[in-house]
């Protein structure tokens, strides 16, 4: 693929303890520090962030701290000839958001996922990515009548509305999933995560991003949701992995469970010039 052009990203999370829900660590761990040497030695392009990958504990720290060690990150980067892909608010893991983060029922825990996303814009910015990827993780529900669908969407249209006021670069890409960590999300497929986007008050901004699983997940075939997603432009990065079945997210290596949906992935891309609208990310 590189012939064409293609460049590769790679996530701190890819190396990484082999850890599961039932059970310990399998490896030691690798400071970032270390990680940045490795990537480039196997032919990656570009790093991607999650918010508090590039600055942890930023809920505790300033503005101007938050800026710092962000400028120190893409110092490090710079030195291994690394560029930032895009960095995604990780708002799945904090107590507030436990019930969704834009989609939450409590007024507070929706003005910290908001809060949070600008945040996480600013490190963006500092990188010198105008990228952001939304993974809604937990905008869905376990129990489908403690929310109103029709609001729901709404207020994640009015999120992306508000982080595209906030900042006039930023670009926005989806990343739909159909459960895990909720039972049941509110933008499952690329369809979803298209129509979405649509209807943005600058939908020039808004695009999708493909992962390979989470396609698997809702019984679709990864090569036909990255094909509908190019037929409007709006496919603006990939995940390429495998996954055995309709189980949890198993984020296997891309190939290793179907070699032709794994072939056929490549070929759309390849048919219809990927390389010159994102990055192949892990």
């Amino acid at each position: 693929m590189e012939k064409y052009g293609y460049r590769f990203s790679f996530g701190p999370w890819n190396i990484h303890e082999g850890a599961d829900p039932f059970g310990p660590p399998v490896r030691p761990a690798i400071d970032f520090d270390d990680k940045l040497p490795v990537y480039k030695d196997l032919g990656f392009d570009a790093v991607q962030f999650h918010d508090d990958d590039a600055v942890p504990n930023l809920d505790d720290l300033s503005p101007a701290q938050i800026r710092e060690e962000a400028q120190a990150v893409r110092r490090k980067l710079s030195d291994y000839g690394l560029v930032a892909e895009f960095v995604a608010p990780r708002l799945w893991e904090h107590p507030m958001t436990i019930d969704g983060g834009y989609t939450a029922n409590d007024a507070r825990a929706r003005a910290y996922a908001l809060d949070r996303s600008k945040k996480a814009v600013d490190i963006a910015n500092e990188l010198d990515t105008n990228l952001m990827v939304l993974w809604l993780a937990r905008e869905g529900t376990y129990l489908r009548e403690s929310k109103d669908v029709v609001r729901a969407t709404q207020q994640l249209l009015e999120a992306i509305d508000a982080l595209l006021d906030y900042d006039p670069n930023l670009r926005i890409a989806i990343e739909p999933k159909p459960n895990e960590p909720m039972d049941m999300a509110f933008i499952p497929t690329m369809g979803h995560a298209l129509a979405l986007g649509f209807q943005a008050q600058d939908s020039d901004r808004v695009g999708v991003l493909m992962e390979s699983a989470h396609s698997i997940l809702a019984g679709l075939d990864p090569a036909d949701e990255i094909g509908f997603a190019m037929a409007f432009g709006k496919l603006w990065s990939v995940h390429l992995n495998d996954q055995n079945g309709l189980k949890f997210d198993q984020d296997r290596s891309f190939g290793s469970v179907n070699l032709r949906r794994a072939f056929n992935q490549v070929r759309v891309m390849d048919e219809n010039r990927f390389w010159e609208a994102g990055m192949v990310g892990l």
